[in-house]
């Protein structure tokens, strides 16, 4: 890649689209473009067509997608599944008939089995059932999956999906009733703090294990991704480490500075038991995490109380 190529980020006002662009950036390249879905319609396959054409671009990274937590999942799988379907579908289409040269396609460590062995492998993708909660989402991405592997068997083209685990960081989604688990959290014990220190009400036990990343060092491999011809289809994006629910409740409550209890609500449900990815593959690549989870909740929180008033930015 020349650091003239035209990149387009799909979603680059998003979280993760965002932290690309500041990544690619950061490295130098000069010609971005992104767009708003007021200016294209992703769902719309004759806009994603007619963009795609006029732009030209030498490279796709699709971090578009209706994402959010167990809450919005379990209450709209229609829109989780047609939506993201719809979005990368026309993305992975318009950049095949437009012949580009690079498609980064990003999912999520949902498309593996719910009971899978843990760590999680590439090749245990279709191997058992999905978590229920999720499935939607899951499919629509497990789609997207098959779709890069097979132009790049057909067609021997380089389009590459990136697995990452759960995200966290900058321009993240606070809201709580969409919201992932760690930024749900912080919001939660953040306006527990502001009234005296009231008790934080938190779903499940508190058992489950989670590995969080923070969009920053997903962004790295994404600009990897572009730079390096990967050469399998697939490939996990995590620190290799995770926690329990519990465990990152009890960060996040000393990094914001709560003092009250913390109630756990035993009758919701807690999801997957636990979800670690393994991610020897792209280490044995050259790519590695470098944020560890308590600086990267320390600079999200940060980034939290500065944008608090920012309502496109900040759902609060």
């Amino acid at each position: 890649m020349d650091k003239t190529d035209k990149i387009y980020i799909a979603g680059h006002r998003g979280m993760v689209g965002s932290a690309v662009w500041r990544a690619l950036e950061k490295k130098g390249y000069t010609n971005l473009i992104g767009k708003t879905s007021q200016e294209v319609d992703l769902r719309n396959q004759e806009a994603v067509q007619n963009f795609i054409k006029a732009e030209k671009p030498v490279a796709i990274v699709d971090a578009a997608a209706k994402v959010g937590g167990i809450l919005a999942n379990s209450e709209n799988q229609y829109e989780f599944l047609l939506h993201n379907l719809q979005i990368q579908n026309n993305l992975i289409q318009a950049a095949h008939e437009f012949d580009l040269e690079k498609f980064v396609f990003l999912g999520s460590s949902c498309i593996y089995p719910k009971l899978a062995p843990q760590p999680l492998k590439e090749e245990y993708l279709l191997t058992g059932a999905l978590e229920p909660t999720n499935e939607g989402y899951a499919i629509a991405k497990i789609a997207g999956v098959k779709l890069c592997q097979a132009i790049r068997n057909q067609y021997n083209k380089d389009f590459v999906s990136l697995m990452p685990t759960n995200l966290y960081g900058p321009n993240d989604n606070f809201d709580l009733k969409s919201s992932h688990v760690l930024p749900a959290m912080l919001r939660k014990f953040h306006e527990a703090k502001l009234d005296n220190d009231a008790p934080v009400k938190l779903w499940g036990t508190g058992k489950p294990m989670r590995e969080f990343l923070h969009v920053d060092d997903l962004a790295k491999a994404v600009v990897f991704a572009i730079e390096n011809g990967l050469p399998e289809h697939l490939y996990n994006v995590g620190t290799g480490t995770d926690v329990t629910i519990k465990q990152l409740a009890e960060t996040i409550q000393k990094e914001v500075g709560h003092k009250g209890n913390i109630d756990w609500d035993s009758t919701k449900p807690d999801g997957t038991p636990r979800k670690l990815l393994d991610v020897s593959k792209l280490h044995k690549l050259g790519w590695k995490a470098e944020i560890d989870l308590q600086n990267g909740i320390e600079g999200t929180y940060k980034w939290f109380l500065e944008n608090t008033e920012a309502y496109k930015k900040v759902k609060y």
